[in-house]
């Protein structure tokens, strides 16, 4: 019963401090965006606020979360309501297989359970549209439902890849596999393709088609404002740190403890927002085709051929 008690507390402070750090590091990650985009703009960015804008983020937080709330009369109230606390619950559900849920982060099946999030991360997206009443939001989640079947397949057919090579469903096998050989010095078109997929299922430039301001006003969180667009937010940055930490997993095998680790981390945070300030946005016939026509075949591709090696070097070794 006692060690039943303290494996719940730990758990329970385990939780706490994953929330925690998060919102910290939402919080500079939005500075930190802000900062490289106007380097590449050539300004300073936020730089009044404090010593070289450090309290930008809380300053932001607190108009957000204090700004005027509105109920609009003709959205489908419920659904409207608890779509972007549903985004956000996905969002940090994904940190259940990082180390600092330990638990999880060891099990078995972490990349299943990661699948798993990111397909029904979708839906709060569509319904959200769906409730608002809006044009431009219902366009915005008709988009993101094509975007998310179409490379969904292609991003899932990446990760079994790699699950064949590793031989498990852990995130703890990249580790163990990649001690002498990295899988993105043999894999890089794959590294390249699976870097894309990421920025398509994180809706960011230059495959932002959702909210495309240009075309949707803001996408399917046009109606959102206050707490609720925060919410939206929030899981939008939450995911792209989960993802830069996967990508610094699954093809560098770094332990997540090193510095090297951390290097990888922020150089695919860089990446990131450094693609939001260089590139234009694509043509949504564009992304459609890309996907179909390139990504899906040479992935399939891959997929053939690492099944052919892995079947010829066990039959080589049971010889």
């Amino acid at each position: 019963m006692y060690s039943l008690l303290n494996y719940m507390f730990m758990g329970l402070i385990y939780l706490f401090l994953l929330i925690l750090m998060n919102m910290m590091a939402i919080a500079f990650l939005t500075l930190y965006e802000r900062k490289i985009l106007g380097y590449i703009q050539d300004r300073k960015g936020p730089n009044k606020s404090f010593f070289m804008g450090l309290m930008q983020p809380i300053m932001d937080a607190m108009k957000l979360l204090f700004k005027e709330y509105f109920i609009l009369k003709n959205s489908n109230f419920y659904h409207y309501m608890i779509c972007p606390i549903l985004i956000l619950i996905l969002s940090f559900m994904l940190w259940f297989v990082s180390p600092f849920y330990f638990n999880l982060y060891n099990n078995n099946y972490s990349i299943l359970f990661m699948l798993s999030v990111m397909s029904m991360s979708v839906f709060p997206m569509m319904i959200s549209g769906w409730s608002s009443n809006s044009h431009y939001s219902m366009l915005g989640s008709i988009r993101s439902i094509a975007q998310s079947i179409a490379y969904e397949i292609s991003l899932f057919l990446m990760l079994l890849i790699l699950m064949i090579l590793t031989e498990g469903f852990s995130f703890y096998n990249f580790m163990m596999f990649q001690k002498y050989i990295k899988f993105f010095i043999f894999l890089f078109p794959l590294y390249y393709l699976f870097i894309l997929s990421m920025l398509v299922e994180l809706n960011r430039t230059p495959f932002d088609l959702i909210e495309g301001e240009s075309e949707l006003i803001s996408g399917f969180n046009t109606e959102y404002f206050s707490s609720q667009f925060t919410m939206i937010f929030m899981a939008e940055y939450l995911s792209i740190s989960f993802m830069s930490m996967i990508l610094s997993v699954m093809f560098f095998g770094y332990d997540l403890y090193s510095i090297k680790f951390l290097f990888m981390y922020y150089f695919h945070l860089m990446l990131i927002i450094w693609l939001r300030g260089v590139l234009p946005r694509m043509r949504y016939d564009e992304l459609m085709m890309m996907c179909w026509k390139i990504f899906l075949p040479i992935t399939l591709f891959y997929l053939n051929f690492i099944f052919l090696f892995k079947f010829f070097y066990n039959f080589y070794i049971m010889m």
